[in-house]
C-alpha cells in the first residue's frame, strides 16, 4: 500500500469512535479532476466508486464501506468512476 494513501475497512465501533457520521459530507457527479492535499482528509465512503493516480504513477481504488486517509502533500489525480458520496475531516486524526 502507498505511503500517502491508507485504505481500509472499519468496524462500526471504530466509525463510532472517530464520529465519522458526524463529519460533513462531500458529493461528486462521474468526472476527472487534479487535486492536491495542503493537509491530511480522511474520508468515509458512502456510496461511488474512485481511482485515484497519485504522482508517483500508483494507482489505488476505493469505494462504498472505505475508510480512506491522504497525507498532506499528496498530488494526485481523481477518476470519479461512479458518483461519490462521502462523510470528511480535515486534519490529524
Amino acid at each position: 500500500m502507498s505511503d500517502k494513501v491508507t485504505i481500509k475497512k472499519p468496524s462500526k465501533e471504530e466509525l463510532e469512535k472517530l464520529r465519522v457520521f458526524n463529519w460533513p459530507i462531500w458529493e461528486k457527479e462521474v468526472s476527472e479532476f487534479d487535486w492536491y492535499y495542503s493537509d491530511d482528509e480522511t474520508f468515509y465512503v458512502l456510496e461511488g466508486e474512485v481511482e485515484v493516480k497519485l504522482d508517483n504513477g500508483e494507482v489505488v481504488k476505493f469505494g462504498e464501506g472505505d475508510l480512506v486517509t491522504f497525507k498532506e502533500g499528496t498530488k494526485c489525480t481523481w477518476k470519479v468512476l461512479k458518483p461519490i458520496r462521502k462523510h470528511y475531516y480535515l486534519g490529524k486524526l
